[in-house]
């Protein structure tokens, strides 16, 4: 890849205490470098699992139920028996930031796969024994310089798709298309990439969900061809509490040139400010007032819960 930013929604400072973090594994837990699954695991065969990706903010796992409400939905929708019940697995990672000594600037990433297959194959009745669960903890906290520059966004010829081929309300380990869009952003000079739906119309970014300004309103997408993100439905509450008005709603490319102001949203970087889509300044090409009032507004409302 013809790599020339260094930029991303998913972007975080470095830190040394993440050489020594420990990894849960299937009730255990490993260094970093000694946790393993097999090569015979659904998730690395073929991506069949579905995952979570949560965020501690002052002792806290930010949306923490809503996130395991995804996860049991997504795991029912493929028939995946997690194998734990929802105070079980709750009480695993705590456990996890516990064994890590950690209360604060951490982003967890819960997987949950099929498990391990007797072959290498696609067929699910070739499963062996139970599902596999594995919690990364990691010391990750939003760079500030993004939040100080502003995100670069480049419009991707790949689409997101709809429910009848990939439906992307479900959080699985299978994610391609949008690879290949954030691949194609990054070979153009960007830091993510825009999505469009099979229409025309503006959907998500490749990992994250899409805000534009227009005035004092907000517009996201209707979420028809794209992933409905957690950090995406809170801040639609949270601002709607506030009295903007939030409008979900199809709009295009041409109404995102002329927007006040962009950001996107998700679950490590909260809200983050968009300045530049497509080689074109949105405002001023600076990170705007709304979006930094939204961003405090998001995180005072989650720390409230």
């Amino acid at each position: 890849m013809n790599a020339t930013s260094t930029e991303s929604a998913q972007g975080y400072g470095a830190d040394s205490r993440n050489d020594s973090v420990l990894i849960y594994v299937n009730g255990e837990f490993f260094p970093r470098n000694e946790a393993k699954v097999s090569v015979f695991d659904s998730g690395f065969v073929l991506g069949d699992g579905v995952w979570e990706g949560l965020r501690l903010v002052k002792g806290r796992l930010l949306s923490l139920q809503s996130h395991l409400d995804r996860l049991y939905q997504g795991a029912n929708s493929i028939a995946l028996d997690i194998g734990m019940d929802r105070v079980s697995l709750e009480k695993a990672l705590w456990l996890t930031l516990e064994r890590n000594g950690m209360s604060d600037g951490a982003h967890l990433r819960l997987m949950v796969t099929r498990g391990i297959k007797k072959t290498v194959n696609q067929d699910p009745r070739f499963v062996i024994g139970k599902s596999t669960i594995v919690i990364v903890a990691e010391y990750k906290s939003p760079k500030p310089e993004t939040r100080a520059k502003g995100l670069s966004l480049l419009t991707s010829t790949f689409r997101t798709s709809g429910p009848d081929t990939f439906d992307l309300h479900l959080n699985s380990h299978s994610r391609l298309n949008l690879i290949q869009a954030l691949i194609q952003a990054i070979n153009s000079g960007a830091d993510e990439a825009l999505m469009l739906d099979p229409r025309g119309f503006v959907a998500s970014c490749n990992s994250t969900n899409f805000f534009i300004v227009r005035g004092r309103e907000l517009w996201t997408s209707t979420g028809l061809y794209s992933f409905k993100g957690i950090t995406q439905q809170k801040i639609i509450d949270v601002s709607r509490a506030h009295g903007f008005v939030v409008r979900e709603c199809d709009y295009t490319l041409a109404q995102v040139y002329s927007a006040q102001e962009a950001f996107v949203s998700g679950t490590l970087g909260g809200v983050t400010p968009v300045t530049f889509i497509d080689g074109r300044p949105i405002g001023d090409g600076k990170p705007g007032p709304l979006t930094l009032e939204i961003s405090n507004l998001y995180l005072q409302a989650c720390l409230e819960e």
